[in-house]
C-alpha cells in the first residue's frame, strides 16, 4: 500500500523498527498507522495484534516488556503504538534511557512500533535526541506538520479519491473556511458528505452547505458520530481536539449524557410499541432528513443499530458513569480528559462484546 505521508509504498521487507512522529498534526500518524494495519494485519487478527499505550498510563519498561512479548493470538505481524504526553513525554531518565537502547540493540522481529508526540518538540528534547542517535535504517523520525495552502487542498483530493469522488474548487475551499485545516474534522466532513451524495461522483459547493446547514456545530457532530461508530481510537483523537480547543468538559459531557438518553428513549418507545422508528428518528435527529437520500438512511440504520444492540441494563451503567464524572469534574482535581477518555474505553468495550455476542448468536 502506498503511503502518501511517507511518499512511498509500504513495503515488509523495507519496514523500520520504530516510526517515531513528533508535531502538531497527529491525524498524519494516524493515517500511517490505518496504513499500516490494512497492509500487515488481516481485519480478523487487529483486535489482538494491534496494542494502543499511553506513557500518561504505561512506563517504557512495560511497553517495551510488551513488544518483547508474542501476542496470544499470533499473526506475521504485530503494531504497537505509543503516544506520549505533551511535556512529560519529552522526558528520559538515564534508566528510561537504558531501557529503550537495550530494547533496540535488540529488537523484536515483526514488531512495529509507532511513537507519536502530538505537538511542538525541541531538537533538544531528550526524547528526540535518542530517537535521532539511532541508525535510520531502524528508526524514521519525521515531523507531523500542518498541511497548508497547496498541500492542504492535495490531501484533500487524495482524500476524495479514495472515497470515490471528486470535488470543485469552490466545494474544497468552502471546507477548508468551515474546518480550518485540522485533519481528523475534515476528515469526518469529507465521510459525510461522501455519504450525504450518495452515487454522485463530484461533490458540489451546494452539497457542501446542506449538508453543513443542518449541523448545530462541529463539536457535537463529531462527538455523536463517533460514539455511533464505537471506534476507539479515533474517538481518543476527536476528544484530544476537543480540549485543545479548550472545550468545557462539561459541554463535552452534556453532549455524550443526551448521546445516550436518547438511545435510552429510543429503546423505551420501542418496547413499548408506543412510536415507529420514523416518527422516533424524526423526533430525536430533526436535522436529518429524508430528503438527504443515501446520508439519512445510513445514520438512521447506524443510529438503531445502537438502539437495538445496547441492553438497558448497559445503557443506564454508562449514564451513571457519566454522573460520576461529572460530580468528579466539579468537586476534585482530577484530569477530565483522563475521566472521559476511561469512560469511552469502557463503552467502546462493550459495544465491542455486543458485536462479538451477536456473531456468536448468528
Amino acid at each position: 500500500m502506498y503511503s502518501s505521508f511517507l511518499g512511498k509504498e509500504i513495503d515488509e521487507k523495507a519496514l523500520h523498527t520504530c516510526y517515531f512522529f513528533y508535531g502538531e498534526e497527529p491525524f498524519l500518524a494516524e493515517e500511517f498507522i490505518d496504513d499500516l494495519k490494512r497492509t500487515l494485519i488481516s481485519p480478523e487478527d487487529q483486535d489482538y495484534n494491534i496494542e494502543k499505550c499511553n506513557l500518561e498510563d504505561q512506563s517504557w519498561m512495560e511497553i517495551m516488556d510488551l513488544a518483547r512479548t508474542i501476542p496470544f493470538f499470533f499473526s506475521s505481524w504485530r503494531v504497537i503504538t505509543v503516544g506520549l504526553p505533551v511535556g512529560k513525554g519529552e522526558r528520559l531518565s538515564s534508566t528510561e534511557e537504558k531501557i529503550l537502547k537495550d530494547y533496540f540493540s535488540s529488537p523484536s522481529d515483526q514488531t512495529v512500533l509507532v511513537v507519536i508526540y502530538p505537538g511542538k518538540l525541541r531538537r533538544s528534547a531528550p526524547i528526540f535526541r535518542l530517537f535521532s542517535s539511532f541508525p535510520s535504517s531502524l528508526v524514521h523520525v519525521k515531523e507531523l506538520r500542518p498541511l497548508k495552502g497547496r498541500n492542504l487542498f492535495l490531501w484533500m483530493d487524495k482524500k476524495l479519491s479514495l472515497l470515490g469522488k471528486r470535488a470543485t474548487q469552490d466545494t474544497t475551499a468552502r471546507l477548508a473556511e468551515l474546518a480550518g485545516n485540522n485533519l481528523a474534522r475534515l476528515n469526518n466532513e469529507l465521510e459525510k458528505i461522501s455519504v450525504f451524495v450518495g452515487e454522485k461522483k463530484i461533490i458540489e459547493l451546494d452539497d457542501v452547505n446542506a449538508v453543513s446547514g443542518w449541523i448545530k456545530s462541529f463539536h457535537e457532530w463529531e462527538i455523536v458520530d463517533n460514539l455511533e461508530k464505537a471506534d476507539f481510537e479515533k474517538s481518543l483523537i476527536v476528544l484530544d481536539n476537543l480540549f485543545r480547543e479548550s472545550i468545557r468538559p462539561e459541554f463535552i459531557l452534556g453532549l455524550m449524557a443526551k448521546y445516550f438518553r436518547d438511545i435510552f428513549l429510543a429503546k423505551l418507545w420501542l418496547m413499548e410499541k408506543e412510536k415507529d422508528k420514523k416518527t422516533i428518528f424524526k423526533e430525536l435527529r430533526p436535522q436529518i432528513q429524508e430528503r438527504f437520500g443515501q446520508f439519512y438512511t445510513t445514520k438512521f440504520r447506524s443510529f438503531f443499530s445502537v438502539v437495538e444492540n445496547m441492553p438497558l441494563r448497559d445503557l443506564n451503567d454508562l449514564l451513571s458513569k457519566l454522573k460520576e464524572i461529572d460530580l468528579k469534574v466539579k468537586t476534585t482535581d482530577m484530569n477530565p480528559q483522563t475521566l472521559l477518555e476511561g469512560f469511552l474505553f469502557h463503552y467502546c468495550q462493550l459495544r465491542k462484546d455486543a458485536r462479538i455476542t451477536s456473531k456468536e448468536r448468528d
